[in-house]
């Protein structure tokens, strides 16, 4: 039975998982939740409940962390990751209602819907007010994701024309939006003549918009925040309309919320403002609740294709779930066959993969790390924790998949040597096709020993010999050599681990250069 803690009011729906206890307590006071959080396999909250270093410490079980909604700027997702705890979120529930009030807010700013609207309620009937249309009109977005996306598809609808920044995109997702993609936020700012922000809020994007982007932007711009405060810098959004540069401001959020009733922006009669109400419709509040539950459920089944934190995307996780049992054993086989202290662990995949291979760099990683460390180690912890014991990762992609259609090389270098391995999918089944220099075939897993000999009759049988006498039953051979009569390796998979005295007796026969044994 796995025990959730909800922290945070929302509406969680129904669910059928007889093996999951929620404890729905929102409004749950701090020290109670410091107090209790030991207890849970999963927390689920909403941007109230701050989960930072010391609740995690205190959180001993604690697998899932279940954010409802987008943002995660109250979750400290170093400390979570360090501690190997998915971080999931539900960034598509609330898109719809999200990209919506943007929108809205875009067209209330531009038709200074606000300044008539309290004109009006002070008994003024003003129809000299000129507002802007929004067709042929050019739209910047700041942050071209789910929400960005979204917003640019009503622009589009609108007849606008739409220019993009996101470093992170691909060009291949803004041409499908209909989007131009450009490479710097100084060739967006002066084009556009509307300008909306869609990014997270993280130590890159605070301050994003400050005041010389905003005097980038044409006189007489519209400017929407409907993503998080802190990303606009407000007093530059003051200041620049006071001075009549910008035309209007739509505003949802704010660096510090609630705002001080005295805000100058509260009062300005260009803005039109909304208490962050992005994901609040009754849509999607039904779609967060019951999303970040079923999330969480399966991060505690095992899937890792939602969390955040593991720095990869789900459909890429999916594509690749093929994959990252032979990423893993490649990983555990070099751990185990290299001697020394691990400086630099590079990992390519090569041929045709069409995703973003991110998961197999951390399946590797995780795999390197698995037999060396006593603590558990998962997709998001290994990354990491690889960096903390002073591992530098390489990561690359290579066309040359050394006469496979797709496969995956490891090298692992050391303060003493370097080895390397070379695995495949073959029929759906991984195989490790070379160590080192030394080409074979193998399914990785289980026991191994990779042994290092002159080629020359008769060494195979003497280890045979010796194994069988110590009742270890050989269950496979694979033989790899340079040239006849030179240098071979040869592995042995059996069906249990030798025991070490065996390990020494076959480390000391003369015909055996080298022997490792791995457990993969």
């Amino acid at each position: 039975m796995w025990r959730v803690l909800v922290t945070d009011e929302m509406h969680l729906g129904d669910h059928d998982h007889p093996d999951l206890q929620l404890d729905y307590r929102p409004g749950m006071p701090r020290e109670e939740i410091l107090a209790s959080i030991a207890d849970y396999d999963a927390l689920i909250t909403r941007s109230r409940t701050q989960v930072d270093r010391e609740l995690l410490e205190r959180a001993e079980r604690l697998k899932v962390i279940g954010r409802g909604g987008v943002g995660v700027d109250n979750i400290d997702l170093d400390a979570a990751s360090r501690r190997g705890i998915l971080v999931i979120n539900v960034p598509e529930a609330n898109t719809r209602s999200a990209a919506e009030l943007a929108f809205g807010l875009m067209l209330a700013a531009a038709r200074l819907v606000a300044l008539s609207d309290r004109e009006l309620r002070d008994g003024r009937w003003n129809r000299k007010h000129l507002g802007r249309e929004l067709m042929n009109k050019r739209l910047g977005i700041v942050g071209l994701g789910r929400i960005g996306g979204q917003v640019a598809q009503f622009a589009r609808a609108f007849g606008m024309e739409v220019w993009a920044y996101d470093p992170y995109i691909s060009s291949k997702r803004a041409e499908t939006l209909g989007v131009r993609l450009v490479d710097r936020l100084e060739t967006l700012l002066p084009e556009v003549q509307f300008l909306t922000v869609h990014t997270p809020l993280n130590e890159e994007t605070r301050d994003l918009i400050g005041r010389r982007e905003l005097y980038l932007l044409p006189r007489g711009a519209v400017v929407v925040n409907a993503a998080r405060g802190g990303i606009v810098n407000e007093p530059a959004l003051y200041d620049l309309l006071e001075e009549g540069h910008l035309f209007a401001v739509g505003l949802d959020v704010f660096a510090v919320e609630p705002p001080d009733p005295e805000h100058p922006l509260l009062h300005h009669p260009r803005v039109v403002h909304t208490a962050h109400l992005g994901a609040n419709t009754e849509e999607a509040q039904a779609r967060v609740g019951h999303g970040i539950v079923e999330r969480v459920y399966e991060a505690l089944s095992g899937n890792y294709a939602y969390a955040i934190n593991a720095g990869f995307d789900p459909e890429a996780f999916q594509a690749l779930k093929g994959w990252m049992p032979l990423a893993e054993a490649l990983g555990r086989l070099l751990a185990q066959i290299t001697r020394g202290r691990a400086q630099t662990l590079e990992v390519a995949v090569l041929g045709g993969f069409e995703c973003e291979p991110e998961p197999v760099f951390a399946a590797v990683a995780k795999g390197v790390l698995e037999p060396v460390i006593d603590e558990p180690v998962n997709y998001v912890s290994s990354r990491p924790r690889l960096e903390e014991r002073g591992v530098r990762l390489i990561s690359r992609r290579d066309p040359d998949a050394r006469g496979y259609a797709q496969a995956i090389e490891v090298r692992l270098v050391t303060d003493q040597e370097e080895r390397r391995a070379l695995g495949t999918v073959l029929a759906g089944r991984p195989r490790l096709v070379r160590i080192d220099d030394y080409a074979l075939e193998i399914e990785p897993t289980g026991a191994v020993l990779v042994c290092i000999n002159r080629d020359q009759p008769g060494v195979v049988g003497r280890v045979g010999t010796l194994l069988g006498e110590a009742g270890v039953n050989i269950a496979g051979l694979q033989l790899g050599r340079d040239q006849p009569g030179g240098r071979a390796l040869f592995v042995l998979a059996v069906d249990q681990p030798p025991p070490d005295e065996v390990l020494e007796e076959l480390r000391n026969l003369e015909l055996l250069e080298r022997v490792d044994a791995a457990w993969l």
